[in-house]
């Protein structure tokens, strides 16, 4: 790898300019097994965590319009808002922060990481959570197939972002530290 000073605009080369993937699918295909199953079941404990703050706050809404007779309902406006800012905090945060997961990837023993290696970071989270939640909403089921054809089970909105997610139980043993350029 070299510096290409005067003339070419600064820019580092690596043979075509564009550094190597991380993690590779046909070297390392213990990082990418069963990664698909596992993100569905972390999905899901995901919702519930995002959803018992949703809940408890309904709750205290509904007993609290209740004891004002009535004016306090005034703020279940509040909520869908709420529950946006939310869920983009948790993602995030969660997925920007020291483990580079959610909960309940956390559980499910998985990680995010950047397509280089790198660990996500706060915007790569809230980012991921936004084109997941439009992914979904416009390509239901057709975002889980791009997962079945490509070696790293990368979602639609994972190649959008340049992200990857693989099992963090192998990772230490086998795939290299990311670097950044």
């Amino acid at each position: 790898m070299s510096y290409m000073g005067s003339g070419n605009g600064g820019a580092w080369r690596n043979g075509g300019g564009v550094p190597p993937h991380a993690f590779d699918p046909w070297s390392q295909p213990e990082l990418f097994r069963g990664v698909l199953t596992r993100r569905v079941i972390a999905f899901l404990i995901d919702l519930i965590v995002l959803s018992i703050p949703i809940v408890l706050a309904t709750l205290f809404i509904a007993v609290f319009g209740v004891v004002t007779l009535g004016l306090g309902w005034a703020l279940f406006w509040l909520v869908s808002p709420a529950s946006i800012i939310w869920a983009l905090v948790y993602y995030g945060a969660s997925l920007g922060g020291p483990h580079s997961a959610t909960l309940g990837m956390r559980v499910m023993d998985l990680e995010l990481r950047t397509w280089y290696g790198a660990p996500g970071y706060f915007v790569l989270g809230a980012m991921h959570a936004v084109l997941f939640w439009i992914s979904i909403s416009v390509l239901s089921p057709l975002v889980l197939l791009v997962g079945l054809f490509n070696g790293r089970r990368r979602l639609l909105h994972d190649v959008v972002l340049g992200t990857v997610v693989i099992n963090n139980s192998v990772r230490s043993q086998v795939a290299p530290i990311g670097r950044t350029y």
